[in-house]
């Protein structure tokens, strides 16, 4: 209980930024290392909270979900010109491959004040680049997007395993330069990251099972209804206003936090 407020500062912070072209993964390890919560019970912590953010998607975009699941009840798996689990499945399968085959290696290497860092800086240029680029728009919708495209952004996707990268900047950055709208390649962007961070959850849960206790109940508990109802509010206000925001501005604030993170703490 001594990390109730820690557990609401945290939770805050998940529902703002997992959303958002930011990195929410490199703003929790850079708030706990600020506020000394850190070690094998705050990672624990930090990947429970996850699923409050999971919940508001789930809960704002209902009725994609209910069509795709729909499509899979009745072998309906690819319809032309349609959103459908086959976008899905391609779009995730790249980085569960590789986060299956180096997900110790990202958690003892990259989950670092350092590495984040580099991945703040590193996705903030793909961000500029894919703004800058110029490419012709050939799916200004999600139902526009096609398998290549679906496929493309499952690789950039892979980016996001880097703490401070962020998926939704990586992935919506490839959606930009494989000739996705900005706004469809969000849209994209959050309907894949439920069943993405939702089987990447799991997993972690089940490998962090012996942190899982009833002492810290109310702490995680509190961390996962900040982080749902924050989340829902950032990411209606984000799609109101992804088509006059560009991504150069996330661009720049993650610039500004890793030169501030670095002069002040590192």
């Amino acid at each position: 209980m001594e990390h109730l407020l820690d557990a609401i500062i945290l939770g805050i912070i998940e529902g703002l930024t997992e959303f958002l072209p930011v990195s929410s993964t490199g703003h929790m390890i850079l708030a706990g290392h600020l506020l000394g919560f850190e070690g094998e019970a705050a990672d624990t912590f930090k990947i429970v909270i996850q699923l409050g953010a999971v919940l508001a998607l789930l809960v704002l975009y209902w009725k994609r979900y209910i069509e795709i699941a729909k499509g899979l009840l009745t072998f309906r798996f690819s319809e032309k010109g349609k959103l459908n689990a086959v976008h899905l499945a391609v779009a995730m399968f790249p980085a569960l491959i590789v986060y299956l085959l180096f997900k110790d290696v990202i958690k003892d290497v990259l989950f670092g004040p350092g590495p984040v860092l580099i991945g703040l800086v590193a996705g903030a240029v793909l961000m500029i680049i894919a703004a800058q680029a110029k490419r012709k728009v050939t799916a200004e919708s999600t139902d526009d997007i096609d398998y290549k495209q679906a496929l493309g952004i499952g690789i950039f996707q892979c980016l996001a395993l880097w703490p401070g990268f962020s998926r939704s900047g990586s992935t919506i950055s490839g959606g930009m330069l494989l000739g996705t709208s900005q706004k469809a390649a969000a849209d994209f962007t959050f309907i894949i990251s439920v069943p993405v961070m939702l089987g990447a959850t799991v997993l972690d849960m089940y490998d962090s099972r012996e942190f899982l206790t009833s002492g810290d109940l109310m702490l995680f508990l509190v961390g996962f209804v900040a982080a749902f109802v924050v989340a829902m509010l950032a990411v209606v206000t984000f799609l109101k206003l992804i088509k006059r925001l560009r991504l150069e501005w996330f661009a720049l604030y993650r610039f500004l936090l890793a030169v501030l993170f670095f002069l002040f703490v590192m």
